[in-house]
């Protein structure tokens, strides 16, 4: 819908929003493209120790190419489907061919790569421990716990189902108003005039929606109406509305099921970052550089 605003995405899922974890992201670089043939469609999952492709006589498996599609499959976008796949799969040579060359450097004996390794190794453990943490914590106790705790402050909000016409000036849409007076079908006139392309072809249904979620102006209109009663010409930032209400009700509380994604994300990022915190509070932490401070408030002009 042309004017529809951003709006809460329901009660319950509105509630659970957790604060933002700790993001630790690895560079990746460009997939180097390897032409192969596509691969036939999969229609169970193949063995971890099938060997895909070897390099000088030496095997890369689809256990290798499964742990690459978990680390950088998400960087491609969409599914994982059969030329992402290839492009994964030439990657790997390339790092087999790449790291085999490092080592005839002797490049791994660098303090360099010492310090990288290292820090890889720790990050690693470091997201086996919050995955297993999250895990713990998704059970259907605490699933069905964090849903009574939020549906039970839940406050019953309002609700319309209304359609709209939508004109660019003020004689078209008095003009519309004439034209529903003499008895024409407003979804007709909506698909007919309406410059709304998201609801006009649908006779300018709009579904049910709150009082957030439209403009003011609109907004206002629509919640005084009463049902089947039609507004006169409301001006907003899109245009001229002519409005018509068809019900009201009161916004249904979710059903556990309906939210049970959000809430299982939830439980689980916020046992992660207990996890660390935890952690903290645990340790003797001393930093032995200056930690940055916040800038200090700028005087008033």
């Amino acid at each position: 819908m042309m004017f529809q605003i951003s709006g809460r995405s329901g009660h319950a899922a509105r509630a659970m929003a957790a604060a933002g974890f700790l993001a630790l992201c690895a560079a990746v670089p460009a997939l180097a493209q390897t032409p192969a043939p596509a691969p036939a469609t999969q229609t169970a999952p193949i063995d971890p120790n099938t060997v895909v492709a070897t390099i000088d006589g030496q095997p890369l498996t689809e256990r290798e190419v499964q742990a690459a599609v978990a680390e950088i499959g998400p960087s491609l976008g969409g599914a994982l489907d059969p030329e992402k796949r290839d492009q994964i799969i030439g990657f790997l040579i390339d790092i087999k061919l790449a790291a085999r060359a490092a080592e005839k450097e002797k490049l791994a004996d660098t303090p360099e790569f010492q310090t990288e390794m290292a820090f890889l190794r720790d990050k690693a453990l470091m997201q086996a421990l919050l995955d297993k943490r999250g895990k713990d914590a998704v059970t259907e106790q605490t699933v069905k716990q964090i849903y009574d705790d939020t549906v039970k402050d839940l406050k019953p909000e309002q609700e319309v189902h209304a359609r709209h016409i939508l004109v660019e000036t003020e004689d078209e849409a008095k003009a519309v108003e004439e034209r529903l007076k003499k008895g024409e079908d407003f979804a007709v006139i909506a698909k007919e005039v309406s410059k709304d392309p998201g609801s006009g072809a649908q006779g300018g249904d709009l579904g049910f929606f709150t009082k957030d979620q439209m403009v003011p102006e609109f907004a206002d209109q629509a919640f005084k109406l009463e049902p089947g009663k039609i507004s006169d010409p409301v001006k907003s930032q899109f245009g001229w509305h002519v409005i018509k209400v068809e019900e009201k009700r009161e916004k249904p509380i979710p059903t556990l099921d309906q939210v049970r994604d959000q809430i299982e994300q939830y439980a689980n990022r916020r046992a992660q970052q207990e996890a660390i915190q935890k952690l903290r509070s645990d340790a003797k932490i001393e930093r032995k550089d200056a930690p940055a401070q916040p800038d200090a408030p700028k005087p008033a002009q």
